[in-house]
């Protein structure tokens, strides 16, 4: 009995120490014992208002009006189904699930952020416009079960950066890696959340979609240059790359002594034609500019094909449009 009581007073002491030890891991509060971060979905606060010309209520989806193109009217529609026209316009449908449902995300995202910006399309008495050049693309008819599903398993979220909707950026193919804003869109400023991440789609597309080749008369360009800057630079003699962006796309170019934004003279060319600023080879031949590069559209923000090859590796929509773009968080604005 002496010896169990004197082996009890030698373990006594360790066990009050490991019951201790047991009481302040368990009461701990320190960054090594928080639970992990929640999925991107069911992020919910830091989030900005939905426009009040369009609130609905307390996660009520809301109700836009949409100028139709085609028809000349402007029709009411709910949210949900009026980006469901956007993403089967703007990615084939046949696309991956998780491709076309990032692609929801970024259509619903563009919306509210350009209705809280200045209304939508004033101009149409609108909210969105199926045309092209005002808005997003649309195409109702081209809307399938797969478009609907990316949407529903979507539905309400948005990405925003400090609790505002970013600018929804996205383009075809961005060829290696994608743009700043200021160099891909002569944008003014670079939003912060806007950076340069490598494409995976360069591994994905076939190379005669992802490259391109196109010539322009010299008068053409000419008649480009006085468009977009008001100034004649004469009959052309010479044209060469006056400045590069960070990404590799050309910024600038001079045409003989005048100086034009890449983007500019791409749109004033054509962005079917000149389909990308990633230029890999321009010279004059005879009185033709002779051009061709990598890419189509002006590279800033997700790239299509990119988030088709990541949807291929089995990334999820937020995880897709989180590769894109820095600094952003995605929340579900309704039910």
């Amino acid at each position: 009995m002496s010896r169990y009581r004197n082996l009890m007073k030698k373990i006594s002491p360790l066990i009050v120490v490991l019951i201790l030890i047991a009481v302040y891991v368990g009461s701990c509060r320190t960054e090594y014992f928080q639970p992990s971060e929640p999925p991107f979905g069911s992020r919910r606060t830091g989030h900005p208002a939905i426009p009040p010309e369009i609130a609905a209520g307390e996660r009520e989806e809301p109700v836009i009006s949409v100028y139709i193109a085609e028809k000349g009217t402007v029709e009411q529609m709910g949210m949900e189904e009026y980006i469901a026209g956007v993403v089967a316009g703007e990615m084939d449908p046949q696309w991956p699930l998780a491709a076309l449902a990032a692609q929801a995300i970024l259509a619903r995202t563009f919306t509210l952020q350009k209705i809280a910006e200045n209304g939508g399309v004033p101009q149409r008495g609108a909210h969105a416009s199926t045309d092209i050049e005002e808005f997003q693309a649309y195409s109702a008819e081209d809307i399938n079960d797969r478009v609907r599903e990316a949407v529903r398993i979507t539905r309400g979220e948005v990405a925003c950066h400090k609790e505002q909707f970013i600018r929804a950026w996205f383009n075809a193919y961005a060829g290696p890696r994608t743009a700043l804003a200021d160099e891909g869109l002569a944008f003014k400023t670079n939003p912060p959340y806007i950076h340069i991440v490598e494409s995976p789609g360069q591994d994905i597309i076939p190379p005669e979609e992802g490259n391109w080749s196109a010539s322009f008369p010299l008068e053409e360009v000419r008649n480009a240059v006085m468009e977009t800057t008001g100034k004649d630079p004469g009959p052309v003699q010479e044209v060469k790359v006056s400045e590069y962006g960070p990404s590799g796309r050309v910024v600038s170019f001079l045409v003989n002594d005048c100086k034009i934004s890449a983007p500019g003279l791409r749109l004033s060319l054509g962005s079917t034609e000149m389909r990308s600023t990633f230029i890999e080879e321009m010279k004059i031949d005879g009185a033709m500019l002779r051009m061709s590069g990598t890419g189509y559209g002006h590279g800033v923000g997700m790239c299509q094909w990119g988030a088709r090859a990541l949807a291929e590796e089995g990334k999820s929509p937020e995880e897709i449009v989180d590769y894109f773009y820095k600094d952003i968080h995605i929340v579900s604005l309704w039910d």
